[in-house]
């Protein structure tokens, strides 16, 4: 029972770090918009310090952590991904381009042979 309740209490906790986080960053964008006469530098380092400690505060939560891992996880994935080299691309390009064009001909000449048979031998319109 005691387990269930600090995991409840940390969920809580973390959804209360949340809501101070997008707190703090809401409050920054209008800080932001306050400050019309301040130089920018001033403004935009509201509007950036604001977001860096939302940022880190959700960083620190349980659910920030595993974004991360998450993130990290994502980038060694992509990192394994084999890109093709200019030439498959540029050969794949082609192929694609050339069926296209092979499918707009026989499209194109299915609708005229069917407009033909409709046309002209089932109504007999000239």
């Amino acid at each position: 029972m005691s387990e269930q309740k600090t995991v409840l209490d940390e969920g809580s906790q973390s959804n209360a770090v949340a809501i101070a986080a997008l707190l703090i960053a809401l409050s920054s964008l209008v800080g932001y918009y306050a400050l019309p006469n301040e130089a920018l530098w001033i403004r935009l380092s509201v509007l950036i310090g604001g977001f860096v400690v939302a940022i880190g505060m959700v960083a620190i939560t349980s659910n920030g952590r595993r974004f991360i891992s998450y993130s990290k996880d994502s980038i060694n994935e992509v990192k394994k991904v084999v890109w093709p080299t200019r030439k498959e691309s540029t050969q794949m390009t082609l192929i694609v381009f050339a069926f296209v064009a092979i499918m707009a001909i026989f499209l194109w000449s299915s609708d005229k042979i069917i407009e033909w048979v409709i046309f002209s031998l089932f109504l007999g319109w000239k």
